[in-house]
């Protein structure tokens, strides 16, 4: 029997500008024992300049996964994943969508763009826990992700 080392922390950038929803996301990755170290970013231009380690993001961690909101002040969601899929450097990185819209049209913007995965947020909150925990399971346990830098 081989002693199994603990599992390193994966990195993820939620890109959520609601305070609420960002306590629900940390909230059900607690409850769910996931490792996660978990980076924020209010919109857009933040999310960029952290995924491209500029100014006060220099040091921030090369997420594994982002998990991004489309409604967003600045650069819009939608614009920042035409960013990511654009860039290289980024477009190996996992981008679930997790939002609030249930537009058929937003739906489909998304996954030309290059999205990995859409989810509509529930309104409720046990459902919306429920759809995290789901998240992190299929995509921290079940999927292989790119290694980060």
């Amino acid at each position: 029997m081989s002693e199994q080392s603990p599992k390193a922390p994966v990195d993820i950038l939620l890109v959520e500008d609601n305070p609420g929803d960002v306590r629900l996301v940390v909230e059900a990755f607690r409850e769910g024992g996931a490792a996660v170290r978990l980076t924020t970013a209010r919109d857009g231009e933040e999310a960029l300049a952290v995924l491209r380690r500029q100014g006060a993001h220099a040091a921030a961690p090369r997420p594994a996964l982002i998990l991004l909101d489309l409604n967003l002040p600045r650069m819009g969601g939608r614009e920042l994943l035409a960013e990511i899929k654009a860039d290289p450097a980024l477009r190996p990185m996992p981008v679930v969508v997790l939002t609030s819209s249930r537009q058929d049209q937003d739906v489909l913007a998304c996954y030309d763009l290059g999205a990995n995965c859409y989810i509509t947020k529930p309104a409720d909150l046990d459902q919306f826990i429920e759809v995290v925990r789901s998240i992190v399971n299929f995509w921290l346990t079940v999927a292989r992700l790119p290694s980060g830098e």
